[in-house]
């Protein structure tokens, strides 16, 4: 299986267990692979056939700053919904980076998950 990828994708959002995390936007990191079947673009070098790494670029950053979770878990379960809107998509990996929070070190969350509504073969 093919994959199109984005890394380190930087919004600012407000999630955390702690109140004052959600006071303030804060930087989080976010890293994607989705796998698809490129055969299609890859003949017909039409961008219908791919995913739009633009316009999924934008979904998160979305997704990001218009939702405030307390577990980075749900921000991740919110950013696979919306890959997974796109039926082509078999499997993703997303993790999520939040690399302001403790001191010199970057805690993340990654999932790994099947589509449920995928239409391959």
């Amino acid at each position: 299986m093919d994959r199109v990828t984005l890394r380190g994708v930087r919004a600012y959002g407000r999630h955390g267990w702690e109140p004052d995390e959600r006071d303030r936007p804060q930087p989080f990191v976010i890293d994607l692979d989705a796998e698809i079947d490129l055969r299609a673009a890859q003949l017909s070098d039409d961008l219908a056939e791919t995913i739009d790494y633009a316009a999924l670029h934008r979904r998160l950053v979305t997704i990001v700053e218009s939702t405030s979770y307390a577990l980075l878990e749900r921000l991740a379960s919110d950013i696979l919904e919306a890959v997974f809107e796109d039926a082509r998509v078999a499997r993703a990996i997303v993790t999520i980076a939040k690399p302001a929070i403790l001191d010199g070190t970057t805690p993340s969350v990654t999932f790994d998950r099947a589509n449920p509504h995928y239409e391959g073969t």
